[in-house]
């Protein structure tokens, strides 16, 4: 009797397909080699038959690789779906949360549409680019994957606060720098997402839908003065109460500061809040 060997790769197709749909219905669009070899697990595929399947599936392009360990699924796989971008930037680099920009438009407050997805993260952030020896140092450095551009910025553990988890589809929830935090940001070199202008201008806009108690305590707790003084001298000129901004008046400075850090150190000093009006001054070169 003649027994029929079974094709190899037929085999490693097959069990990719059942790895694949484990992992859409477990949420792992963006998944780890250990959540793999969990999912495995539960189909009875051994650990390494499973770095099999996933080397062939990045192969077949059913899978991405973000980088060693961290993969995504793409819509190329049968019954797979691509990750919603903000999944994959907060993944690729942890603990990070979407902000900026990405935030900006997420939340409503701005009407530009983002280029990439901008992320705060406490940790210090070696992309691929910055590891040429070549590359310039002209400009932030992002992170490709395909071609979706990620930019992290780092900040110091105290001041990763302000995040909360959004649900950003009907199956993905990732980090996020809330509303109050996301404005604050405007006011803060160098995240700051726009001029000067422009974020007074969605202060302005967006104040009423804001929790403004909340929005102060976070710039006392950010910890930097200029920002307070400034976040303080935008919500008086909008003419928010004094019971509102009275914290940011208390925050001590040592030094007049500039109302625009952009601008040259040209204007009067408004006294009350310790800046200097340069909004009239020309933008610094």
């Amino acid at each position: 009797m003649i027994t029929k060997r079974r094709n190899p790769e037929t085999y490693v197709r097959t069990k990719g397909l059942k790895l694949v749909e484990a992992l859409v219905s477990g949420g792992h669009l963006v998944f780890t080699t250990a959540e793999a070899h969990a999912s495995g697990l539960a189909l009875g595929i051994p650990r390494l038959q499973v770095n099999i399947i996933v080397a062939r599936l990045a192969g077949s392009s059913w899978v991405r690789r973000l980088r060693r360990g961290l993969y995504a699924l793409t819509d190329r796989a049968p019954g797979g779906r691509a990750p919603h971008d903000f999944a994959v930037a907060t993944a690729l680099v942890q603990p990070s949360a979407i902000a900026g920009w990405s935030a900006l438009s997420f939340h409503g407050l701005t009407e530009q549409v983002p280029r990439g997805v901008t992320c705060m993260t406490t940790r210090k952030v070696m992309t691929p680019s910055m590891r040429r020896s070549d590359r310039q140092d002209a400009g932030p450095h992002r992170w490709l994957v395909g071609g979706l551009a990620i930019t992290y910025t780092q900040v110091t553990a105290a001041r990763y606060f302000g995040i909360t988890d959004v649900w950003v589809d009907a199956e993905t929830r990732v980090p996020m720098t809330d509303r109050e935090r996301t404005v604050l940001d405007l006011f803060v070199p160098p995240t700051r997402a726009m001029d000067f202008g422009a974020a007074m201008g969605v202060l302005e806009e967006h104040r009423a839908s804001l929790d403004l108690p909340k929005l102060v305590r976070y710039a006392v707790e950010l910890r930097v003065a200029a920002v307070a003084k400034r976040l303080g001298w935008a919500l008086e000129t909008l003419g928010v109460e004094e019971s509102v901004t009275t914290p940011l008046l208390a925050v001590p400075v040592r030094a007049i500061q500039l109302l625009d850090p952009a601008r040259e150190a040209k204007g009067p000093v408004i006294a009350r809040w310790k800046l200097q009006d340069n909004l009239a001054s020309p933008v610094r070169r």
